[in-house]
């Protein structure tokens, strides 16, 4: 039988192998998976409640913090405990290079739509209508979070919080408001949705408080999100070129928004 006082006081992260697998297990169902370095150290620097974190080598996952992310260092000194590899690898999907792995409390809805609809806003919010793949929700996101948009919104079935799509995102879902909602529950501001039919964007400035809407990887924008915008927006493509890469339309997209002056600070 454990002894109580052998117990993580509340509040603090767990600090024996047999506590850390004990909590994961307790929490893994309504938590978010942080899978890597990148993602705990992201996840960290963007203010994310981590209550228990591994690392099949905590000595080496310090060294990297050491080079990459001195900023947090000690924080991961203090939250990560080392486990066997076998006992890493049966806590997560798919085992990351870096044997890294945590979990976060996952941001409440109320908060990422406080942030989604408050106004004045001074960045864009990306509209992902009925994406499809997961690693390229994942890559938006994280794009998003680099140029400081308000946010990134998915309509469909997809769910931006899948542990694939965090993976690909590299744990910035905690640095920018990620949510699901209909083309109904959409923030207010003007849409500007991404159609070859559209005007040319370099013809365009986007405004600050804009809706950048992208259609799915397959099928483009639907009826209920074209019905909604206000712009149809096309960006510069060579003749018989079908379409960009997902990602890649909304780096041209944000990049072109900050050009004229938006954010990152």
């Amino acid at each position: 039988m454990t002894d109580p006082q052998d117990e993580p006081r509340k509040g603090e992260p767990p600090t024996t192998p047999a506590d850390s697998v004990a909590a994961w297990r307790r929490m893994a169902d309504g938590a978010v998976l942080l899978d890597g370095f990148h993602a705990l150290k992201h996840a960290l620097r963007f203010g994310a409640g981590v209550p228990v974190a591994v690392a099949a080598d905590k000595a080496a996952a310090l060294a990297l913090a050491d080079e990459l992310a001195p900023d947090v260092r000690d924080r991961l000194a203090g939250l990560l405990t080392e486990v066997p590899q076998e006992t890493y690898a049966s806590l997560v999907p798919r085992p990351h290079p870096t044997a890294v792995a945590a979990l976060a409390v996952r941001p409440s809805r109320a908060g990422n739509l406080e942030r989604l609809t408050r106004t004045p806003r001074t960045a864009p919010v990306v509209v992902l209508d009925q994406p499809r793949n997961l690693g390229n929700a994942g890559a938006v996101i994280r794009l998003a979070a680099g140029f400081g948009a308000t946010g990134v919104v998915t309509t469909g079935t997809l769910d931006p919080w899948h542990p694939t799509v965090v993976r690909g995102g590299a744990g910035l879902h905690f640095a920018t408001a990620v949510e699901r909602l209909t083309v109904d529950e959409l923030p207010a501001g003007p849409l500007f949705a991404l159609d070859p039919e559209g005007e040319d964007i370099r013809s365009l400035k986007l405004p600050d408080d804009a809706l950048l809407a992208f259609g799915s990887e397959r099928t483009g924008l639907t009826p209920e999100l074209r019905a909604r915008a206000d712009h149809l927006v096309a960006l510069p493509m060579r003749p018989q070129v079908s379409s960009y890469n997902l990602a890649t339309s909304v780096a041209m997209t944000l990049y072109h928004w900050s050009a004229f002056g938006g954010a990152p600070a």
